[in-house]
């Protein structure tokens, strides 16, 4: 699985991706997941210009999964990450989320971050078995960007379905 900055020519196909991506949530009667609007292309283009839109390509360098990230409260967090149903289940989204995880250290941050669906198979329990654990509201590693995120995806109606921030901690390499 090749991984590589998202060009700007393929931001209508990230939308494209994150649609199809959406469809899943259909059949968990999660019909407004589904049809919630991609992110636009002027802010997919702010995610790839700063260098922080990775994708990852199939043989004929197409992509079929994107990932999007900010940095909040010293670590990467993962804004989106879309794999196109077409790819799924070959560990495409784990290789993204190990691209992200080499390039945050690179970068001496200290953590991984996310919010999630916490009752969707492929959200909060994928996470998990990715070595992410959920922070409660008594966590102290919940921060203030994480409970301004959470506050901000409530606004926009994801809140009817239960959700979590979840946090994997980046092992420092020795030496």
């Amino acid at each position: 699985m090749r991984i590589r900055a998202a060009a700007p020519a393929e931001l209508p196909l990230l939308q494209d991706i994150e649609r199809a991506a959406g469809e899943p949530f259909r059949t968990l009667g999660m019909a407004a997941i589904a049809d919630d609007d991609p992110l636009p292309l002027d802010v997919l283009e702010a995610y790839r210009s700063a260098g922080r839109a990775w994708v990852a390509v199939d043989a004929a360098d197409r992509p079929v999964a994107y990932l999007l990230t900010d940095t909040v409260d010293g670590a990467a967090h993962i804004e989106q990450v879309s794999v196109h149903p077409d790819a799924a289940r070959r560990g495409v989204g784990r290789a993204l989320i190990e691209h992200l995880a080499a390039a945050a250290r690179e970068q001496g941050l200290a953590a991984l971050t996310l919010t999630t669906f916490t009752e969707v198979p492929w959200n909060a329990p994928y996470y998990t078995r990715l070595g992410f654990r959920p922070l409660s509201d008594t966590d102290p590693a919940l921060t203030e960007g994480l409970r301004a995120i959470s506050r901000a995806e409530a606004a926009h109606g994801l809140s009817v379905w239960p959700r979590v921030c979840m946090r994997r901690e980046l092992v420092r390499d020795a030496g």
